[in-house]
C-alpha cells in the first residue's frame, strides 16, 4: 500500500488519437447534444404543460427524458472540451462526479423502464383497479424510489474505489469509468470486484428480470382476449419494448466488452452506445408512437411559429 497514491489528474489517453478529426468529431457531438437537448426538452415540456398528460405513462416518459438530459450533460460538454484541447486530463473529484453521474443515469433508466413496465402490467392485467393503485402519491413513491435507490447503491461502490491507492492515472476511455479506475490499483481488489457484483444485480439484473416477467404476464393475457384487445395492448407495450431491447443490449455491451482490450473504434462505440443511442431514440420512439404526444407537440411548435411570425 505504501507505493499507492491518490494522483489528482487522471489523463484520458484515448483521444490522443483524435487529433486530425478533433473538429468533425467536435462538430459532430455538438450536433448530437443540440438533438438530445432540444428533443427530451420538447418532449419534458409538451407533458409538463398538457394537464390532459398528467397521468402515470406520461410522467414515467417525461422521467426518461430528464435522465436523458442528466446523462448526456454529464458526459458530452467534458467531451467537447477534450475534443478541443491537447491536454485531456480531469481531476480526481470530477472524474469520481462523472463516473457517479454515467452510472447512477444507466441505473435510472432500468428503474424508469421498471415503473414503466408495471404500469402497463396494471393498466392491461387490472384494468379495473389501475386508477386505485397507480395514484398520484403511489407513483411519486415509486419515482422517488428509482432515483434514491441506485444513488445509495451506485455511490456506496464509487466510495470503495475513491479510497484505493493506484499505481497510474492514465484511463483507456473517453470518459471516467469506474472499472478503469480499479484497474490502475496497486492492492487487490477483491471488496470492489464483490460490490460490484451485488449492485450490477440489484440495480441492472432485478428490474431487468422484472420488467420481462411484466411483459410475459402482458402477452398471456393478451393471448386470452380478442384480437382487437391484443392489438391495442401491442400498440402500447411496444414503445416501452423497444426501448427495454435497445437499452439493455446497449448496456450488456458495456458491462461485458469494457473488461476487454478491443480495437479503439468498438471501445469506443459500445462504451458511448448506452450513453447516446437511448437520449436520442427516446423521443422518437415515445414522441411518434403515442398519438396524444405527437398531436400536441405539434401543436405547441404550430404556435410558437405563429407567436413569432410578425
Amino acid at each position: 500500500m505504501e507505493n499507492g497514491s491518490h494522483p489528482f489528474y487522471f489523463y484520458l489517453t484515448m483521444y490522443k488519437d483524435q487529433k486530425n478529426f478533433r473538429y468533425i468529431y467536435f462538430t459532430l457531438v455538438l450536433i448530437l447534444y443540440f438533438v438530445i437537448l432540444s428533443m427530451n426538452t420538447l418532449i419534458i415540456l409538451v407533458i409538463f404543460l398538457e394537464r390532459a398528460l398528467h397521468q402515470p405513462m406520461y410522467i414515467l416518459i417525461a422521467c426518461l427524458s430528464v435522465n436523458s438530459l442528466y446523462g448526456s450533460t454529464g458526459l458530452i460538454p467534458k467531451m467537447l472540451a477534450d475534443l478541443l484541447l491537447d491536454t485531456h486530463a480531469v481531476s480526481r473529484p470530477a472524474c469520481f462526479i462523472q463516473i457517479l453521474v454515467i452510472y447512477t443515469y444507466g441505473s435510472y433508466e432500468f428503474t424508469i423502464l421498471t415503473i414503466m413496465a408495471y404500469d402497463r402490467h396494471v393498466a392491461i392485467c387490472k384494468p379495473l383497479k389501475y386508477h386505485s393503485i397507480m395514484t398520484t402519491r403511489t407513483l411519486a413513491i415509486m419515482v422517488a424510489f428509482a432515483f434514491l435507490y441506485p444513488l445509495c447503491a451506485i455511490g456506496s461502490n464509487v466510495s470503495l474505489a475513491f479510497r484505493l491507492p493506484l499505481c497510474g492515472n492514465e484511463l483507456r476511455k473517453l470518459y471516467c469509468s469506474n472499472w478503469s479506475v480499479v484497474q490502475l490499483s496497486c492492492i487487490q481488489t477483491t471488496m470492489n470486484n464483490i460490490v460490484g457484483i451485488i449492485i450490477t444485480v440489484v440495480t441492472v439484473f432485478l428490474p431487468l428480470f422484472f420488467i420481462l416477467y411484466s411483459y410475459v404476464q402482458i402477452l398471456v393475457i393478451c393471448q386470452r382476449n380478442s384480437s382487437e384487445f391484443k392489438r391495442k395492448a401491442l400498440h402500447t407495450c411496444l414503445p416501452h419494448i423497444v426501448t427495454f431491447v435497445n437499452y439493455s443490449i446497449a448496456v450488456f455491451c458495456e458491462i461485458i466488452f469494457s473488461r476487454y482490450e478491443l480495437p479503439d473504434v468498438v471501445a469506443v462505440i459500445l462504451s458511448l452506445e448506452f450513453l447516446i443511442i437511448p437520449p436520442v431514440l427516446n423521443p422518437l420512439v415515445y414522441g411518434f408512437n403515442f398519438p396524444e404526444i405527437h398531436r400536441r407537440i405539434f401543436l405547441l411548435l404550430t404556435s410558437t411559429k405563429i407567436s413569432m411570425t410578425p
